[in-house]
Parts: structure tokens; sequence; C-alpha cells
């Protein structure tokens, strides 16, 4: 299997730690969080606010960097042991744990700026939202320590990213089926793609005796994923079609369908042959997010 990280740069070659430790340089990561968050404001309404879309963007940087430093700091002293996180800058000491913590104070307090500058009648509820999602986030990193299935925890965290975004567009979460289809698409599409994720350490999560649902769900892991992947899609487009979307939805849906099922193809073949490349993997499913958000703002357009 294909899982070895790449040659560590040299020191003039590096980003600076405190942006590695947000995974700032990292866009993948990144987007794979804005997606879900781009789904639900498209859904809610046609036409976003340019501000309210900033604000969201900007929210979910804070939010996905604050997991990011929280994750870490949990795990500084396993990352040195397994060869995908050993170059992590708290695993190799390039940042203290206490200027860790302090990045993540300021995380949390962007976070909350973005939450203050909401209109008032939207304001309350993303409040509570937000404060609801600190201890999914928070504690997902040591899910792995006592949860035979952490990332099913990461997908709750990332169900906020459709959460919230609706709440901050449309003041209430009285929505029906296009926000909770959109919800359970986002669960589903996070906990297949992460646990494809977590099949690049299932030798080194095996060795330090740390869990994940890579490990927990074995010769089953990929079907599942493959299940996931199609059940995301599902739900996805009949949260579409609930909204009332145009038929202009359907092409880049039916793109992203094929999409998604060559992927869990893939992952059969690679698992076979132990050729698996999680990166490139990880690297389409925002690809193909992206395209199944084009289709929702085709279809709107096309009501």
């Amino acid at each position: 299997m294909d899982t070895s990280p790449s040659p560590a740069p040299s020191p003039g070659q590096r980003w600076p730690a405190w942006l590695e430790l947000l995974r700032w340089q990292k866009p993948t990561g990144r987007l794979i969080l804005l997606i879900p968050a781009a789904w639900s404001l498209w859904l809610e309404r046609p036409d976003p606010s340019p501000g309210l879309v900033l604000l969201i963007l900007v929210g979910g940087l804070a939010v996905s960097g604050a997991g990011c430093v929280a994750n870490d700091l949990w795990d500084r002293k396993i990352d040195r042991q397994v060869r995908r996180t050993a170059q992590r800058p708290l695993a190799r000491g390039a940042i203290s744990p206490r200027a860790a913590w302090g990045l993540l104070v300021s995380c949390l307090l962007v976070a909350l700026a973005v939450v203050l500058a909401l209109p008032a009648p939207q304001r309350g509820l993303c409040m509570g939202l937000a404060l609801a999602s600190l201890p999914p986030v928070l504690l997902y990193p040591s899910a792995k320590r006592w949860c035979p299935l952490p990332q099913a925890l990461l997908a709750l965290c990332w169900g906020f990213a459709v959460l919230i975004p609706w709440a901050a567009a449309g003041g209430n979460l009285a929505a029906g089926w296009p926000l909770w289809g959109t919800w359970l698409a986002s669960l589903l599409w996070s906990f297949g793609f992460d646990t494809v994720y977590a099949m690049a350490d299932r030798s080194d999560d095996q060795r330090l005796g740390v869990r994940s649902s890579a490990l927990s769900l074995g010769s089953a892991a990929v079907p599942v994923v493959a299940a996931c992947y199609g059940g995301s899609w599902l739900l996805l487009s009949l949260a579409a079609a609930s909204a009332g979307l145009g038929p202009a939805y359907w092409p880049g849906a039916l793109l992203a369908a094929l999409a998604f099922g060559r992927e869990s193809w893939l992952l059969q073949q690679q698992e076979k042959q132990g050729t698996l490349t999680v990166a490139r993997h990880f690297q389409r499913q925002v690809l193909i997010g992206a395209l199944l958000l084009l289709a929702l703002i085709l279809g709107q357009a096309s009501r």
C-alpha cells in the first residue's frame, strides 16, 4: 500500500509552523468542509448575499483550524510514531504546546466574532448551534482512544457545517427535508471519505492500539464507504427535488453519481492490489462535492 509520507522538506522549504498547524497550506481539507456549507446555503436560497458567504467562509476556516490544532494537541505523542504524521509541527517540535493553545483560542475567538457579526434574528440560533458543535469538535481528537468508529463523531462535526449556514441564512431550522436531507448527506459523505483517510494508517494504528472505522470495519470498509457515497448522493438529490430545484440540477448530479461509483470501484481494486492512494481519493472527493454544488446552483437558477 502506498501510504508512505513524502520526503520531509528542508527547513528552508517549510511553511510557517503555525500555518502548518492550521493545515492552511493544504486547501483540500478546508474545501471539503466548506462544500457542505455551500450546499446548505444554495439550497436554502438561490442567491445568498456575498457578505453572508464571506462570513461562512471565515467561520469555516476558523473552526476547521481549531479542529486541526485540537487534533494535533491531543495526538502529538502518537503523531511522532506514525509515518504520515511524524512531520507535523507539534510532533517534530517546531511549535510549542503553549503556542498551539494560543492559536486554538484565537481560532475560536474568530469563529465567535463571525457569529456576533450575523444579523440579530439569526444570531441567537447560530450561537446555540456553535456552542453545541464545540464538544464534538474538541472531543473528536480523543475518540480514537475509546470509540470503535471515531469517524462517526467527525461526521457529526461535519453536520454543523450544514446546520449553521442554513440558520445564518434563514434564521430557523424548520425547513423539512431540504435541510435534513442535506445534513444526512453530509454525515454519510464525511464518514465515507474519512474512513478512506483512516485506511492509510491502519498498520500504525493497530501497532499503537488506537481505533478507527477502517480497523473496526475490516474487510467491509470499502463496501461501507461505497454505500455512504451512494446514500449521500441519493439524500442530497432528494433534498434538491424536495426544494423544487429545476432540471439543470440533474446533469451535474448524474455525473457526480458516476464519479462516486468510479471512486468506489477504484477503492476496491486498489485494496486488492495494495496500491491505495488516499490523498488522490481525498482530492477527487472535493471535485465531486464541488460538482454537486455547481449542480445545486444551476438547479436553483432553472427553477
